[in-house]
């Protein structure tokens, strides 16, 4: 399979309108947030349905320094992953998903998961980033993009996967996230395409 994007370069920085968090004059604030423009083609034989992942693979795993004007987070701080779409049961007649069709703006207490048009919305990891925030606690579901610590000595790496499926439906349960997904895809995947992109708001960020 391949993958590409008019939105988006492989090993290039995600452009702020993908973004959920872009620099401002007083600081960070919240970005356009659509989701990007991919396109993918070369399904093997026997498809029927396609499923689309975006994982920053260096989310500071100690949130002690984070967002701290008078620190930095560390470079060689142990990172994890942190999940920003899971998008699943796209039908295997698509081979397309236009810019903003999955997000477009931020939504505070973050958009409905369940069926959409083009697949099936799962849970992001901003359900559990912003728990504690009472204007933004919410489930967060689909895509919403990069806003890692405006402090972050990193360049984070967002990886986008889409997913060849042997199977029309997923069995996930109606709220579900990445590891749902996971569990529910294990011996059905037939192919895969990638593309890894990046971004940062610090601006001494490597």
């Amino acid at each position: 399979m391949q993958l590409t994007s008019k939105s988006l370069v492989d090993g290039k920085p995600i452009p702020a309108t993908n973004a959920m968090g872009v620099p401002g004059a007083d600081g960070p604030k919240p970005g356009p947030n659509k989701s990007p423009h991919l396109a993918w083609s070369g399904a093997p034989a026997g498809t029927k349905s396609f499923a689309v992942t975006c994982v920053d693979l260096d989310a500071p795993t100690k949130a002690d320094d984070v967002n701290k004007p008078d620190r930095t987070v560390p470079y060689d701080l142990p990172r994890a992953d942190f999940v920003h779409w899971v998008l699943v049961n796209v039908p295997a007649k698509t081979g397309e998903l236009t810019e903003g069709l999955d997000s477009d703006g931020l939504t505070a207490k973050g958009k409905p998961g369940g069926v959409q048009p083009y697949g099936t919305r799962g849970g992001n990891s901003y359900t559990g980033w912003f728990a504690g925030d009472a204007n933004m606690a919410g489930s967060y579901n689909g895509y919403d993009g990069p806003w890692p610590p405006f402090n972050d000595e990193r360049t984070h790496r967002y990886v986008f996967t889409v997913y060849a499926l042997d199977v029309d439906k997923l069995d996930v349960p109606q709220k579900f996230e990445i590891a749902d997904f996971k569990r529910a895809s294990q011996g059905h995947v037939l192919d895969e395409a990638k593309l890894t992109a990046t971004y940062a708001i610090y601006p001494k960020a490597r």
